[in-house]
């Protein structure tokens, strides 16, 4: 190994003193800091908000404190077909009521994951995984698909927001602790031999402290409800005796399965147009499998515009930080000129971004329209769930180049699919492992 002298360090700092150039980008970042500094204006002259294909929307939902992007949109996705089929002004379904019982699924596939290896030490890898972080607020849209079709859907007023579910960090750290501290108790009884009969009995009584946990935290959810409100002109409804699964069934109506998750993974370790899953990946055990169809960057985009065009639409996601402006909601690849501001390359291709670490999905929103010229898309406008104080009234503009370089994962249905495409995802998956980057959770 080669140590930093001390007069190679000299060296730098003369040099940098000398610079009369990085001296003036030094006092304006000092005073101003790196992103207001290398903030380029061009970036929103080159993507104003305005699309030849835009699904009309209501105004974008709030996930405040907590990190419920993936099922805001894809509760979002319900929420427009509502509001143009039943003609509601504004509206929105519980996010609150699909939080409780992902928390809930989470506990019990953590310690089933738990009892899957507790014949492996705690410093392998996979246990050390699951330690890590037992659960958290991200999710993936297969695995909101297993909570829909377990415990259906609720409107907003059925239950509310609590301030747990608007602001999650004391809730995941204390759920964390004890999920942690049973990992302990459930190994603790493999350990000593006791029956699968025993340890499902003790596991059941500590799944019954985590829903009282979440009950006293986020409330109850309701078995059943009445659904009251005034469409946009103004006439009144009243449904009563309804469940979250009647009220799918009734004023929601998706057959989830209909649909499926299409990815954009350029790595060699994953060739296109076949199937992946990530072990360990889920909240519901039974659910829905965490499933993938891999293709390239051309198709991914032509089956999003597809489906735009037929006025649905899109679940997706993306690494939402990376050259973005969160005040002028403006996502694309010259919204910072970061590598003239330092003199330094930061670029790095997609698949070495995710082989390496420096990018993956951190984030889910809507895809709500698309400019299109002479049939190419040009820039894309997302429905973020922000609240209303970022970008243009909550919507972003995502530029198309910025789409190929960080948009990871769509969900579109299955007939916008080719037949050799519906094979090659029904194909036993490629199983990937848990710490792979297209296991995140959004």
């Amino acid at each position: 190994m080669s140590e930093i002298t001390k007069e190679l360090t000299q060296k730098f700092a003369s040099d940098f003193k000398d610079n009369k150039k990085q001296q003036a980008l030094q006092r304006g970042v000092v005073k101003n800091g790196i992103r207001a500094s290398a903030e380029n204006v061009s970036a929103q002259v080159n993507n104003v908000p305005v699309f030849s294909v835009d699904v009309k929307t209501g105004k974008v939902a709030n996930q405040k404190q907590s990190g419920r992007c993936w099922m805001f949109a894809a509760l979002n996705t319900f929420r427009h077909k509502m509001l143009n089929q039943f003609n509601l002004k504004e509206f929105e379904l519980s996010q609150n009521y699909t939080f409780f019982w992902d928390k809930y699924e989470k506990a019990n596939y953590f310690y089933e994951n738990i009892l899957a290896t507790a014949s492996q030490e705690l410093t392998s890898r996979k246990v050390a995984f699951l330690l890590q972080t037992p659960q958290q607020d991200g999710g993936q849209w297969d695995m909101i698909v297993s909570i829909f079709q377990k415990y259906g859907v609720v409107p907003k007023t059925a239950m509310p927001e609590s301030n747990s579910s608007s602001s999650s960090r004391e809730l995941n750290t204390y759920l964390n602790k004890k999920l942690r501290k049973d990992a302990s108790v459930l190994r603790r009884l493999v350990a000593d031999g006791k029956t699968s009969e025993e340890i499902q009995t003790i596991k059941a009584t500590l799944l019954q402290e985590v829903y009282n946990f979440l009950a006293i935290s986020l409330g109850t959810p309701p078995e059943t409800f009445d659904f009251e409100y005034r469409d946009d002109e103004q006439a009144y409804h009243l449904d009563r005796g309804l469940t979250p699964q009647s009220f799918y069934e009734k004023y929601v109506g998706v057959n989830l399965d209909d649909y499926v998750s299409i990815i954009n993974a350029p790595t060699t370790d994953k060739p296109y147009n076949q199937s992946y899953t990530v072990e360990m990946l889920g909240n519901v055990v039974g659910g829905k499998e965490v499933k993938y169809l891999n293709v390239d960057m051309e198709m991914f985009k032509k089956l999003a515009i597809a489906q735009l065009e037929q006025g649905e639409s899109v679940w997706f996601g993306c690494d939402v930080g990376q050259s973005s402006t969160r005040d002028t909601g403006i996502m694309s690849l010259d919204a910072y000129d970061v590598n003239d501001l330092f003199d330094v390359d930061f670029d790095m291709t997609k698949a070495e971004r995710l082989d390496y670490g420096e990018s993956l999905m951190t984030h889910a929103m809507v895809l709500t329209g698309v400019d299109l010229v002479d049939g190419q898309s040009t820039k894309w406008k997302v429905e973020n769930s922000w609240g209303e104080k970022v970008g243009d009234k909550g919507f972003f503009v995502a530029s198309d180049a910025w789409m190929d370089e960080y948009t990871y994962q769509i969900v579109v249905r299955k007939d916008l699919l080719t037949a050799e495409q519906l094979a090659a995802f029904a194909a036993e998956p490629t199983v990937l492992a848990p710490w792979d980057p297209m296991g995140a959770l959004a």
